[in-house]
């Protein structure tokens, strides 16, 4: 009678578990929604806007308003201070030299004061692409 009753409670307990593995079971295959990424005004303002500007209204930041950038000279917005390396930077800002300076300000400009440095380059890619539409 006692081994009965044990094989009675044992099967009343798997068959619980059974069925709380089903409901998990079934929960789990739910398809999550893929994450959307970030666009690039968003990726902007959380990266960026720290420091600038992306228009010329605004007061300057810690740096220079980047409305216009792409193909603006660098280092040459009015009344802002640049490092003395940066300031003698010749070239034009591309989308190429945005992304590299995006990736590492101070391996391209020794001596650049940017701390930012972003490693991803599906970030870097979207937030040149909101650059590209400030002018």
């Amino acid at each position: 009678m006692y081994m009965t009753k044990l094989r009675a409670t044992l099967a009343i307990g798997l068959s619980c578990c059974g069925a709380m593995l089903v409901v998990k079971a079934a929960t789990a295959q739910i398809p999550l929604p893929e994450a959307k990424p970030p666009d690039g005004p968003t990726l902007f303002k959380q990266q960026c806007a720290v420091c600038h500007t992306s228009n010329l209204t605004d007061p300057v930041r810690q740096g220079p308003s980047l409305f216009g950038i792409v193909g603006r000279r660098a280092g040459s917005v009015d009344g802002f201070h640049y490092s003395p390396a940066f300031a003698k930077a010749d070239f034009t800002w591309d989308d190429a030299r945005l992304d590299a300076w995006m990736t590492n300000p101070q391996q391209m400009i020794p001596g650049a004061v940017m701390a930012y440095r972003q490693a991803r380059p599906e970030v870097r890619t979207a937030i040149i692409a909101y650059l590209k539409e400030l002018h």
